[in-house]
């Protein structure tokens, strides 16, 4: 186990690299976008009224990441949502390595597939610095999430944090990995 190397990050040696130096005519190796990091967010505004709400959560994201969330608080007080400065209004897990690589290949491979009347992902949710976005609807579409067992449904994002200079690179990058890019006007509503 421990000379293993994920195979999107094999992949991504082997055959991605060189796709996109031909591709953008990059000089230096060093010159193609790689992936840093994948930032998955739940925001959950109902856990400051049920520490239940919180803890499902908690442990939902510990299942489809296999590390440990950390939650984040309010930085400020609004009463129209009845909240206070350093509630619980969210969770994020940050992943790097090995980890990223393995998320990423099972996010493309087996959770995106299993999205009710799955069309591909929008390619429009570029941030203009070379990262992506992607929201999912339901949690349920992992497979490390029992859906008889789960109380609530709800959605997450998913941040994909790359070196790219540009959306154009970063697109070629996430296409080359496998991202079902579907063309927004393409889209049906």
């Amino acid at each position: 186990m421990e000379n293993y190397t994920p195979r999107l990050k094999e992949r991504y040696r082997s055959e991605i690299v060189p796709a996109l130096t031909e591709q953008f005519e990059y000089v230096n190796p060093m010159q193609v976008p790689r992936l840093l990091k994948v930032v998955i967010n739940k925001g959950i505004g109902e856990a400051s009224q049920n520490k239940k709400i919180l803890d499902d959560t908690l442990e939902e994201l510990r299942k489809i990441t296999g590390q440990q969330p950390t939650v984040r608080n309010a930085r400020k007080s609004i009463s129209n949502f009845k909240l206070r400065e350093g509630m619980p209004v969210g969770a994020a897990v940050t992943l790097r390595g090995d980890k990223m690589w393995e998320f990423v290949d099972r996010l493309i491979t087996l959770a995106l597939p299993r999205v009710r009347d799955f069309r591909g992902v929008p390619d429009r949710s570029f941030d203009g610095r070379g990262n992506y976005t992607l929201g999912v609807k339901e949690q349920i579409i992992f497979p490390e999430i029992d859906i008889d067992s789960t109380p609530r449904i709800s959605g997450l994002d998913i941040t994909f944090v790359t070196t790219a200079d540009t959306d154009e690179e970063a697109h070629a990058l996430l296409k080359a990995f496998g991202m079902p890019f579907v063309r927004r006007e393409a889209q049906v509503a």
